[in-house]
């Protein structure tokens, strides 16, 4: 079985520093925020085998695009699969306490 190639977005870069910072330096825990990061990159690693076992988001636009959601501790990584290039795209990565439709929904806006 071949692996996909795990590929990172900007924005979902940008998710990871912002959780890094929140955590190490707002909640003043810069060991837990190692931690935390640790173990988001862990389960995003492990996409590179069977990425299609999380199930698809259900709100629009992103449902029919097959935005998959896979949950990693309280947070939330969302990723698209090509099957044919072999990839798992990363395209943010956020705390699942928070609205998500309505912050994607700012952003477009």
């Amino acid at each position: 079985m071949t692996a996909f190639q795990v590929l990172y977005a900007k924005a979902a870069q940008e998710d990871i520093k912002q959780i890094y910072r929140y955590i190490a330096f707002s909640l003043r825990e810069p060991e837990t925020a190692k931690q935390q990061i640790r173990r988001i990159r862990s389960g995003i690693r492990s996409l590179q085998n069977f990425p299609y076992r999380f199930s698809c988001v259900e709100w629009e636009p992103w449902h029919s695009m097959a935005m998959h959601r896979m949950p990693v501790d309280r947070y939330l990584v969302f990723y698209l699969c090509d099957r044919q290039a072999k990839t798992v795209t990363i395209v943010r990565v956020f705390y699942g306490g928070r609205d998500i439709a309505a912050i994607l929904n700012n952003e477009q806006a």
